[in-house]
């Protein structure tokens, strides 16, 4: 079978201290995955090795059907679309909205290259299915975080990845852009075209029904792996949190509190 992501006992060492130990983790054609972890759990670093910013000292991944060692990284990068609150920080506030998202196209920060009438329809198609045409005509810096993210994400889907990453799209969010954000992810996933969606979070409430299954990783480490109900139960999450919380589904998703 060829997997989305393949990796085998992949391992990262950083000056002397193990960051990723021995991770084994598959995806399947056809599935959406969760990504949960703390702060400092080594989420960042495993996607970073994922679009092949850096190595595994030890192992072999594949994403995408290619193993690396055997395939042009950068053109495997534009089947990845990676959308994380860092790539805010790099773009220009006096860009139009749709300016932004068809700069997706040639993975440029600003606009260089002359779009064509296509670019921007799709653009806005985009922009529709994410509940952001508003925004036309609206320059970045006055949008709102919500619409931001919504904007990134159309941005990422104008290069058609096979693979989308949604690195904590919800944080800083408040609850009623969360929900309109996680509304518009849910929409797209239903597309014809949609890619695989990997949803990387330390909230446990923002993985949708969607995500059928789901990654825990801690120091480094995956403590669980599998279906999403299965691992999102409280004694999982009590030993994963290490400290006592129970768990309320509501609506699919995974409510916490403490015990």
């Amino acid at each position: 079978m060829e997997y989305i992501i393949e990796m085998n006992h992949i391992s990262w060492v950083r000056d002397g201290k193990s960051v990723l130990k021995d991770i084994n983790w598959k995806v399947s054609k056809g599935e959406n995955w969760a990504l949960l972890g703390l702060n400092g759990s080594g989420k960042t670093t495993l996607l970073n090795m994922l679009n092949g910013y850096i190595w595994p000292t030890q192992g072999d991944i594949s994403v995408l059907g290619h193993r690396f060692g055997e395939v042009d990284i950068r053109e495997l990068r534009r089947s990845i679309g990676w959308v994380s609150s860092s790539l805010q920080e790099k773009l220009y506030g006096n860009d139009k909205a749709e300016d932004l998202v068809v700069s997706g196209k040639y993975a440029s920060i600003g606009l260089y290259d002359k779009p064509t009438e296509e670019d921007y329809a799709r653009a806005k198609q985009l922009m529709e299915h994410l509940r952001c045409s508003h925004l036309t005509n609206r320059t970045y810096q006055t949008c709102s975080q919500g619409e931001k993210q919504k904007l990134l994400i159309a941005r990422a889907l104008m290069g058609s990845p096979k693979l989308l990453i949604l690195d904590e799209a919800a944080n800083g969010l408040d609850f009623i852009s969360k929900e309109s954000l996680l509304d518009s992810i849910d929409e797209l996933s239903k597309q014809p075209d949609a890619p695989h969606l990997l949803y990387v979070t330390h909230h446990t409430e923002e993985i949708l029904p969607i995500f059928s299954k789901t990654l825990l990783i801690r120091r480094g480490e995956v403590v669980a792996s599998g279906p999403t109900k299965e691992v999102l139960e409280s004694n999982s999450l009590t030993d994963f949190f290490e400290m006592p919380v129970q768990v309320f589904w509501n609506q699919d998703r995974a409510w916490l509190s403490r015990k």
